[in-house]
């Protein structure tokens, strides 16, 4: 599972917050990386330098082989609030989406 970075311009993009959201993303979604060939992360800040309240936005693409991308997001007052918990939106996503697909078979 490839986990590819991306950031706006009023985000940090530096490799201690790459490696550490990476480890976060790769240790959250273990269980389903036998199905996940890559996932985008998309790091924005809302407001640029004007101070605001959930104004950091995390979005989370993952690609599965033979269905179309599932994107979750989510905002927060920090990075690290955005990112957990567009984490925890995959996961459910994936629960249901690779449960629907098992059922199948």
């Amino acid at each position: 599972m490839k986990i590819q970075f991306n950031t706006d311009k009023n985000i940090s993009g530096d490799e201690r917050h790459e490696q550490y959201f990476t480890s976060l993303i790769a240790s959250s979604l273990e269980r389903f990386q036998s199905h996940i060939s890559r996932i985008e992360v998309h790091l924005s800040d809302e407001n640029g330098a004007k101070e605001g309240l959930k104004d950091k936005h995390c979005l989370l693409e993952a690609r599965i082989e033979g269905q179309k991308p599932l994107v979750t997001s989510s905002s927060g007052n920090t990075v690290e609030i955005a990112v957990s918990g567009a984490i925890s939106k995959l996961k459910t996503t994936l629960d249901s989406t690779l449960g629907r697909r098992q059922d199948k078979h």
